[in-house]
């Protein structure tokens, strides 16, 4: 599939780990077949909802290939590539293109501070070991100890398969200056999941998340109606949004999303420790937020 497919609702699948360690292949499957029946646009398999640092490089490639075999080429798949080393990263990136996979998302793991020119290298060597495959920067303010400054971005803009930009800060301000030095050479994807509208009417592509999983079919009736104009439609959507927002607030987002998808009848298990799961009050918060958005939750046996 061609990179400039890329738009729309692409949720940020969990990485469903038995107590041996081993990837539960029939529920992942299964909630791939959920949230493509649901419409969503791509997957994106080991995103932070996914777990990516908490996952072994054969958990990884595992995770990938399911995903890529339930799939069956209905929708781009867009792998997590992360790593403190740029040898590393481009390792991950070269194994998941040659396996298949229709883009890669690249986040820069840092223990140490790294310069812009480090930062502008790392992703500039991904996109390079991948050839034409589609790449999407990841930047997240709040996570990542050197992240892509407004000028980095527009020094990474320049390079052809670096075609996307998934923004985690929440300011629409920063992504509207981002979408105004590099719109013509970059595509937005928001993250967050109260602003999506807000980021398609500032010109942005669609919304990479992980709630997504939980609310597949709401999500894309908002980008749909976002992307045809019907923006008091979309707001009306998206307010309620915000009741996912604060309950993900209170708890872990691995926490909520596995813990939401155990309510909905999708047994993926736990947290990858150390992280906790839900407490029961968690379980009963995520609960009503669910109920609220209109998901039907199977009664408990």
């Amino acid at each position: 599939m061609s990179g400039d497919e890329f738009h729309g609702v692409f949720p940020y699948l969990v990485s469903p780990i038995d107590a041996e360690g081993k990837v539960m292949e029939g529920v992942l499957g299964d909630l791939v077949d959920f949230v493509i029946d649901a419409g969503v646009h791509g997957l994106t398999p080991l995103g932070s909802t996914g777990e990516f640092a908490y996952l072994s490089w054969h958990q990884k490639k595992r995770l990938v290939q399911v995903v890529l075999d339930a799939n069956r080429g209905r929708v781009p798949v867009v792998a997590g590539v992360a790593a403190t080393t740029t040898e590393a990263a481009c390792k991950q990136a070269r194994d998941f293109a040659d396996m298949g996979v229709d883009g890669i998302v690249a986040v820069l793991e840092a223990y140490f501070p790294v310069s812009e020119d480090g930062v502008v290298d790392y992703f500039a060597s991904v996109a390079r070991a991948v050839g034409d495959c589609p790449v999407v920067m990841y930047t997240n303010p709040n996570f990542q100890r050197s992240d892509l400054s407004i000028a980095a971005i527009e020094r990474l803009a320049d390079i052809p398969n670096i075609r996307y930009l998934k923004d985690a800060s929440t300011n629409t301000g920063r992504l509207l200056t981002i979408l105004n030095r590099v719109g013509d050479r970059l595509k937005v994807f928001a993250a967050s999941s109260h602003i999506p509208v807000c980021v398609m009417q500032i010109g942005g592509a669609g919304w990479m998340a992980g709630p997504a999983c939980l609310i597949p079919g709401q999500s894309v009736v908002l980008y749909e109606a976002a992307r045809a104009g019907r923006w008091d439609a979309a707001m009306d959507l998206q307010r309620p949004l915000w009741r996912v927002n604060e309950v993900f607030a209170r708890y872990s987002l691995a926490a909520c999303v596995k813990g939401g998808l155990e309510l909905m009848g999708f047994p993926v298990g736990a947290p990858l420790a150390p992280k906790a799961g839900l407490t029961e009050a968690g379980r009963a918060d995520v609960a009503a937020v669910l109920q609220s958005m209109g998901v039907h939750l199977p009664a408990a046996p």
